[in-house]
């Protein structure tokens, strides 16, 4: 209990401050190959490219213990390409939507007319496309674009950014918020329990108390003792909390782990599962809509390849080949301490498109949720970490288990000895 805590004098302390475990980012993009047959009506041929892959950097600051058995911290990420991992690299071209372009077009159908003229005016004047030839590097970290500047002169507030526009630009080098979490040193059962993030209780995002709702943890680490039902944790990116749900028990290089997956439900609609109701307006079962905490732009998060959802997202594209193997997330998490030994989790990044009366740009294009590109973060404790880890957290306990069976097994002829001498002795 005492080495779990999050406690200066804890083994897992220094693992919780700094992550050494060698955390990957993989990004596969979907290149769409008959961008201008799109424009006509037609289906769109997805081809996926990479993946490219970022070695990433944790670590916690501001670390600040709290008189209520809290501890809040920042934790930053730093990215760092892997051209020895990654199938291809960061200056090669890819087409894909214009996503400033497409998102903004459907952000604006229900405005005045007057409105979708000045901004299909504007595409025409910067000589904007519904797709656009991009280098990975740009799509991921950012590229000038005076469409930015455009848009928010025609239509104020629209884009809370400037100049410019980048997938994962918030994604390097910053944090994930401030997060306040239990230390589990009056209650271990709470260790790691996420107490409030951003000050918040909850967020705001979605339609109902209960989707709004913090749960779990951080996602690095949880309670120990855990039991084969199901796991929560928080996470910034999808703007909500997750369960995950106990498949299998198995071992990690020698170490008992449980494995948790995704349920079915976890991007169901509110049709399928009337508790996601609070995250719509929904489309169909396995895409969820992060609009509201995506600056309204019509953005869908997902399984990658649609895995688990409606048959008719894979079929409105070509090019998808959903799997679990390949597209399915997991954590191999060690029950007793609740320190994950081996995990990826993955999420698939859609823009909803369509053609939009008043903007020209966006030709006869059929609505479709398109996927733009999916990414896993995975990671697995090994070298000095895990053996620390296995003789500290398995290997002793374990001597100490049978040590206990070996002195019991001792004690029972001595305890029969000495019952018989003290009854020869009388």
């Amino acid at each position: 209990l005492q080495n779990v805590r999050i406690d200066p004098s804890s083994i897992s302390f220094q693992m919780w401050k700094d992550i050494p475990v060698p955390f990957y980012l993989s990004v596969h993009f979907f290149e769409v190959l008959n961008p201008k047959q799109v424009l006509k009506g037609e289906k769109p041929v997805l081809s996926q490219r990479g993946p490219y892959v970022y070695r990433e950097y944790r670590y916690k600051t501001n670390i600040t213990f709290n008189e209520n058995d809290t501890v809040s911290y920042l934790e930053y990420r730093h990215l760092f390409f892997q051209p020895h991992l990654s199938n291809g690299t960061e200056d090669e071209y890819v087409v894909v939507p214009n996503i400033l372009m497409m998102g903004a077009a459907v952000m604006v159908e229900k405005l005045p007319n007057i409105v979708k003229m000045f901004l299909s005016g504007a595409l025409a004047s910067l000589k904007q496309q519904a797709f656009m030839n991009r280098t990975v590097g740009e799509i991921m970290w950012g590229y000038d674009d005076p469409l930015i500047d455009a848009i928010n002169t025609i239509i104020p507030g629209l884009l809370p950014f400037k100049g410019k526009f980048g997938i994962f630009m918030d994604f390097n080098n910053s944090n994930s918020g401030l997060f306040t979490v239990n230390t589990g040193m009056k209650n271990i059962s709470q260790v790691h329990i996420v107490d409030s993030w951003n000050g918040l209780k909850e967020v705001n995002y979605w339609r109902s108390s209960q989707c709004n709702m913090i749960n779990g943890t951080a996602g690095e680490m949880w309670p120990p003792f855990m039991s084969p039902t199901s796991l929560q944790f928080y996470s910034p990116d999808a703007c909500r909390s997750m369960t995950l749900v106990y498949e299998q028990s198995g071992k990690f290089k020698g170490v008992p782990t449980y494995r948790f997956v995704a349920p079915k439900t976890l991007f169901a609609n509110g049709t399928d599962y009337p508790p996601n109701e609070g995250f719509c307006p929904c489309m169909q079962s396995g895409i969820q809509n992060v609009s509201t905490c995506r600056l309204n732009a019509p953005m869908f998060i997902s399984h990658p390849h649609f895995y688990n959802a409606d048959p008719s997202l894979v079929n409105a594209v070509e090019g998808l080949n959903p799997s679990k193997d390949q597209h399915g997330l997991f954590l191999d998490v060690h029950p007793m301490t609740g320190i994950p030994m081996n995990c990826s989790i993955k999420l698939q990044l859609n823009l909803y498109i369509k053609r939009v009366p008043g903007i020209f740009q966006t030709g006869q294009i059929k609505p479709v949720v398109l996927p733009l590109l999916w990414f896993a973060e995975s990671g697995s404790i090994e070298g000095s970490v895990l053996t620390q880890f296995y003789n500290n957290l398995v290997l002793l306990p374990l001597l100490l288990d049978y040590l206990q069976y070996i002195l019991l097994g001792l004690s029972v002829p001595l305890i029969i000895s000495a019952a018989v001498l003290m009854a020869m002795h009388k």
